[in-house]
């Protein structure tokens, strides 16, 4: 499977095939949410909630690519994400693309 943020492939005639999506709603334990919270005092990286959202963002693009497979899709092109927090210390992550059938 290609997964691509381009809406092309190069030297690929393509049919669409639909948009396919994929989400996650990711949070960290109390504990990670707190010490978290103490390190925006003094500033830096917060690596906890860093690999939470990679974690989310790896878990929603196999989901979309899930959904492209049961369409039979050789790749996904124009991927794009997006996140938004859904309350504290949680957030939504998707993916979503236009799945594609190369022509032969």
């Amino acid at each position: 499977m290609i997964l691509v943020n381009t809406d092309y492939i190069t030297g690929k005639e393509l049919e669409m095939l639909g948009l396919v999506q994929g989400s996650t709603i990711q949070s960290k334990h109390l504990g990670k949410d707190i010490s978290q919270s103490f390190k925006t005092l003094v500033g830096g990286e917060l690596k906890a909630y860093t690999e939470m959202m990679e974690a989310a963002r790896t878990l929603a693009t196999k989901r979309m690519e899930e959904e492209a497979q049961r369409l039979q899709a050789d790749a996904v092109i124009n991927i794009r994400y997006s996140s938004s927090a859904v309350m504290q210390g949680a957030a939504e992550v998707m993916a979503y693309g236009t799945a594609v059938k190369f022509k032969s």
